[in-house]
């Protein structure tokens, strides 16, 4: 009986830490209606890219605020990338003269960017408990 439970024992200190995770969810406000909105959540590598660590679309979201759950996630550092692409054309739209956004955007830290956001710039810590994030969607237009 005592060499099972020290085996059995043994057995679980050898196996790996389960990783933690948590819930995140990100608020949006100033949203406006129809189009395709995407939300993703990517790490320094995927930053900018297609992959993601989790994300969701939303098809012909209303007007006014949205919660989007991310779903679980490991602590650690990420960037929330919002877009909404209202005319539902598939392309991000920047005025050619004036280098401006057209679509609607929102990053964390966003009010402050004045060029091409860098991971640095934008990144969150996701804590192992989760977090809820508040984004405002700016529109160029």
């Amino acid at each position: 009986m005592i060499r099972i439970s020290m085996t059995a024992a043994a057995l679980a200190l050898a196996l790996p830490a389960a990783v933690q995770a948590g819930p995140v969810s990100v608020d949006l406000s100033n949203l406006r209606a129809g189009g395709t909105l995407y939300v993703q959540l990517q790490t320094r590598e995927q930053f900018m890219g297609q992959q993601r660590v989790a994300g969701r679309l939303i098809q012909a979201p209303t007007a006014g605020a949205l919660s989007v759950d991310l779903g679980e996630v490991p602590p650690g550092d990420y960037a929330i990338s919002v877009w909404h692409d209202q005319n539902g054309n598939s392309r991000f739209e920047i005025d050619p003269t004036a280098g401006a956004v057209l679509d609607g955007w929102a990053m964390a830290n966003g009010e402050a960017l004045r060029s091409r956001p860098e991971f640095d710039m934008v990144k969150l810590a996701v804590p192992a408990d989760g977090l809820r994030v508040p984004l405002s969607l700016t529109y160029g237009n």
